[in-house]
């Protein structure tokens, strides 16, 4: 059993291990990141458009997709939070929240034709998915420094099965999304390293704001990634409602937040 005293230290300010190269209590005593603190609100801005823009996709396919972005809002709490102590728990808080949004994401989407050939069913594969989940959480306390690492190598599975499914895709504004998504990803993971790795330089040049920065871009790239793997499992799932892509607000402008149209629906003829 933890003392009260060791539970005490996990909640303290700066007990966590990790320190990012923005300025602690520059704007704030009671904020030890405040760029950081700030741009994980972010999150909050992003999640409720991506809801409700792909409420009608999901309200088609499976309303168990909401838990992505529904998740995604809580990943925003958290970082706030570990960002404005740099607290242990904190540090726990934001990165298994990131792991579980990714769980999530690997049990609705991931698609059946990669599944291991022992599995038969999304179900299992979903249980499978929650297994291993469990067990990275609890072997997340062994190393914690490690954690944010092991997360990013998620990402580059991620784009593996991208590479897969785009193979044999031909939308070329799908095509275009993906072409974004990776952008988006690339320059994210590439202000995260750059923090981590090269904060002497960026302190001599006194921009040390990477890392919010991967804040922003990183919640757009889910953005536009999710909703890329989105129409793909529509396309497989649910091709009956004949589903396309558009951008909000205005899809003329090619940018912007992406969702799913559907141009037919199986389940409104039925209630018809």
């Amino acid at each position: 059993f933890y003392s009260s005293e060791k539970i005490a230290n996990a909640f303290a300010y700066e007990s966590s291990e990790l320190d990012w190269c923005e300025d602690n209590y520059r704007y704030s005593e009671h904020v030890v990141e405040y760029f950081n603190t700030v741009s994980s609100f972010f999150f909050f801005i992003v999640s409720p458009i991506m809801l409700y823009l792909l409420h009608p996709y999901a309200k088609e396919r499976n309303l168990g997709i909401h838990m992505v972005w529904i998740m995604m809002i809580f990943v925003g709490v958290f970082s706030a939070y570990f960002h404005m102590t740099l607290s242990f728990v904190g540090q726990m808080l934001d990165e298994l929240s990131i792991l579980w949004v990714l769980a999530v994401g690997y049990a609705v989407w991931f698609p059946r034709k990669l599944f291991p050939s022992f599995i038969k069913d999304r179900s299992t594969f979903s249980r499978l998915v929650l297994l291993i989940t469990v067990i990275t959480t609890a072997s997340s306390f062994v190393k914690p420094t490690a954690n944010a690492y092991a997360l990013n190598c998620f990402g580059l599975h991620l784009l593996y099965t991208l590479a897969v499914e785009m193979k044999c895709c031909t939308d070329q504004k799908a095509l275009r999304l993906a072409k974004l998504s990776v952008a988006l990803w690339v320059l994210a993971i590439s202000c995260w390293i750059s923090d981590r790795l090269c904060c002497s330089l960026w302190q001599r040049l006194n921009f040390c704001y990477l890392h919010g920065i991967w804040h922003i871009l990183i919640v757009m790239a889910v953005a536009y990634g999710s909703t890329l793997v989105a129409y793909l499992d529509a396309s497989n799932e649910i091709p009956y409602s004949l589903p396309g892509l558009q951008y909000w607000p205005c899809d003329k402008w090619a940018v912007g937040f992406p969702h799913i149209v559907l141009s037919s629906s199986l389940k409104t003829r039925k209630r018809c």
